[in-house]
């Protein structure tokens, strides 16, 4: 398909996209990082808060936070990386 032409939803991808997908498309990449990296936050957090309960111990929260921020950053840096 040329560069050029419509995407099925009708929109031309813009010019200086070397990706070719349509500015929607691009935000939309973009605004799941809004969801995934509080979600995997969230998620070390309470994944930690579960081994404190289990293990009996009071500090383990402290590392799944880290370990969910540093998911988050991750996905974030994927997330830009895949769209260059």
């Amino acid at each position: 398909m040329p560069s050029d032409a419509p995407d099925p939803a009708g929109q031309k991808p813009s010019e200086g996209n070397p990706s070719g997908k349509t500015n929607w498309g691009q935000v939309s990449n973009y605004a799941q990082l809004a969801f995934m990296f509080p979600a995997a936050t969230l998620v070390g957090w309470l994944i930690g808060v579960a081994l404190d309960k289990w293990l009996h111990t009071t500090w383990l929260y402290v590392v799944g936070l880290l370990f969910g921020i540093l998911a988050g950053f991750v996905e974030l840096i994927r997330t830009v990386a895949k769209n260059k």
